[in-house]
Parts: structure tokens; sequence; C-alpha cells
């Protein structure tokens, strides 16, 4: 992300884990919200997995895996990980009102982020990103694949559990399990 920016922006990464840890506290999971969050949470993780074995950031255009569908793919599926949190962690119908509150707020942080990024990725990329900008939405991913023409541009074709492990995503697979256990444990216990 280019320098500067928002405080929302530049703080984003902090504000997300003290948001998840104020969750925690206040959390008052039910079974049924525990269930659809959690599987919500889980595809989130998915996309956040599988997208990091297609990217090697800022050497080569990723248009492959999820790529071909959403521009973002982290992004959203960040967006689905934490929105099937704070679902999780809710009581009954609060988990809607908690639902729309994080994703109002999640996409007034990270839309500005992604339109920041587009610049960047514009220069290192020329008219090959332009294209792909043009087939493929910025967030919402499309229903089919996107293709470039000539596609020589060395985008892994395949996951590379490499890739997955350089950016260490298991974290947020370690993250997730540990919390989806504490709500668990509080719907239990408490």
């Amino acid at each position: 992300m280019p320098r500067g920016g928002t405080f929302l922006q530049r703080w984003r990464v902090p504000l997300g884990f003290l948001s998840a840890a104020v969750v925690l506290v206040a959390a008052r999971p039910a079974f049924w919200t525990l269930i659809i969050g959690g599987a919500i949470a889980a595809v989130g993780l998915l996309i956040r997995a599988w997208a990091s074995g297609h990217i090697r950031k800022n050497a080569v255009l990723a248009i492959s895996g999820p790529y071909s569908y959403t521009r973002n793919p982290l992004y959203f599926g960040s967006f689905l990980l934490g929105l099937g949190f704070t679902i999780a962690a809710s009581y009954e119908w609060f988990s809607l009102i908690f639902g729309a509150v994080f994703s109002a707020f999640y996409l007034s942080v990270y839309l500005p982020v992604m339109r920041a990024e587009i610049g960047e990725l514009q220069r290192i990329f020329g008219a090959d990103y332009e294209r792909y900008e043009r087939a493929v939405p910025l967030f919402l991913p499309r229903l089919t694949a996107f293709r470039l023409s000539n596609d020589a541009n060395n985008s892994p074709e395949k996951f590379d559990l490499s890739l997955y492990m350089r950016y260490r995503e298991y974290r947020a697979a370690i993250g997730l399990c540990a919390a989806i256990v504490f709500l668990v444990l509080k719907r239990t216990f408490l």
C-alpha cells in the first residue's frame, strides 16, 4: 500500500486483532451461531489459504486460482473469516446486527486499501493488469474463471504449498481454531 493513507488504513491489522479480542470477551455464542459462523469463517480461511498458494507478491501478476475470480481473494477470504467469527461469537438474532456492523467496518477500511493498491499494480504489471482489471471484479468473485489469452506471466496454475508456508498463512488457521475452541468452552461453561 502506498505510504500515508487514513488512520484506519494504517492501523487496520492491529484494530482487527483488538476488535477480535473485544468480540471474544463479549461473546455469548448460541449453538447455531457457532455452527453457521464457524462454517463461514472456515470458508474464508480456505479462500485465504488457496490465494496464498497462488501469489508471488509484486513479482508476478497473480491470475490463477482464486485470483481468476476476484482481484482480492485474500481480502475477500478475510472478510468471510471475520464475518463468520463475528456471527459465531454472537447470540441469536444479534448475529445479524453484529454481522452488519462488521461488514460496514470492514468495507469502509479495506475498499480504500484495495483501490489504493490498484495504481501500484498498474505500474508494476502494465497492460496485463489493465486487461485483468477490466475482466475481474475488485472484491466480490465472478462466477467463471478469468484467463489472459497470452498467459505468459508465470502465475502458478496449481496451488504451491511453499508459497502458503512462506506467507505463514497457517497462523490464521491456528488463530481461528483457538478462537472457536474458546467460544465453545465459553458457551459450555459460562
